[in-house]
């Protein structure tokens, strides 16, 4: 635990710096009230870009999407307050709607749940499933797990990413950080480590709180991070996941995980030739329909979000839409 703490502070000194270096790419950090243009390339000076020893520092964005607009983009057919579709080769920004604008993220939180899981434990560890995964909250999406059961760690991420359960993402919180909170507190660091500066955690899965909330452009960036890892993409893009584990007296327990997203399930299509790398459904009152995608065709890589879609058909077909728009 000493380690891991050791690297995230050196992780945050690391970007901290980098802010101080490149302020002018990044005008919305170091406390500034004004987050409408977080980023800005327009002010870089390349000469000071170099160190006394001739060093060259990496811009923080450098490989990032970064719109240089200030208005929005809107896509014919995306019935959603927020929107984006950017690509992950050439950083193009081809569509973008209240990117920056603060809203509900519902379960695409368990994207970063999912990230620190893989970035900080193991996916050999047994798991035991803690008091805190019994959720009883009146349409909270669960996996099935008990308090007591013993499932390993690749297992409870198909949990938390395929049925979307919350009681995974309160068993993946423990396990990693010992309790809810230092989890919580994890992925808030990580949240800013990322520049996702409009970022707020309360919780690993998502259940509506009015302080947890994100945007569009920090759930790209999130999902951009986690696309680092093979594991993210083979998890986050499983329709159908069988697991055996033990519960609390030991007897085996199986289950057999479908997921709830459209397009992977077959319910809805995607443009021809297109597939998906990875993705994240979520939907709460508060937040209406969201989708987090990284999808690949002939053209490339890219990433789209839509958020806050006004009904579960109108998810899929804006979505729809939207990835459109990369074969025009």
């Amino acid at each position: 635990m000493a380690r891991k703490s050791l690297a995230r502070f050196l992780n945050r000194t690391l970007f901290l710096t980098t802010v101080i270096i490149f302020c002018g790419l990044l005008t919305a950090c170091g406390g500034a009230a004004d987050f409408e243009k977080p980023y800005d390339s327009s002010k870089i000076n390349a000469d000071e870009l170099y160190t006394d020893g001739g060093l060259k520092a990496e811009p923080f964005a450098a490989a990032l999407c970064v719109p240089d607009f200030d208005g929005d983009m809107d896509a014919e057919g995306v019935d959603a307050d927020g929107f984006l579709l950017f690509s992950t080769d050439t950083g193009e920004v081809i569509s973008a709607h209240n990117i920056y604008e603060r809203m509900y993220p519902a379960s695409t939180t368990k994207i970063m749940t999912c990230l620190l899981a893989l970035k900080y434990g193991n996916l050999e560890d047994m798991v035991t499933v803690p008091e805190e995964a019994a959720i009883t909250e009146s349409g909270s999406s669960m996996s099935g797990l008990a308090p007591g059961d013993r499932i390993k760690m690749k297992d409870l991420l198909y949990a938390l990413m395929v049925p979307s359960g919350n009681d995974a993402a309160e068993a993946v919180a423990s396990h990693i950080s010992g309790s809810r909170d230092a989890f919580v507190e994890l992925m808030n660091e990580e949240a800013y480590s990322l520049g996702a500066t409009h970022t707020h955690f309360m919780n690993p899965h998502g259940l509506p709180d009015e302080e947890h909330y994100t945007t569009p452009y920090d759930l790209y960036l999130i999902m951009n991070e986690a696309l680092k890892y093979e594991e993210f993409k083979e998890i986050a893009s499983t329709a159908s996941y069988t697991a055996v584990f033990t519960d609390a007296e030991g007897k085996d327990k199986t289950k057999t995980w479908e997921t709830g997203n459209g397009f992977m399930s077959g319910r809805f299509s995607l443009p021809s030739g297109m597939e998906i790398t990875a993705a994240k459904t979520g939907h709460t009152n508060a937040a209406g329909f969201c989708l987090v995608m990284a999808e690949n065709s002939g053209s490339g890589n890219y990433i789209s979000v839509t958020m806050k879609a006004h009904s579960y058909d109108s998810l899929y077909n804006g979505t729809a839409a939207l990835v459109q728009k990369i074969n025009k």
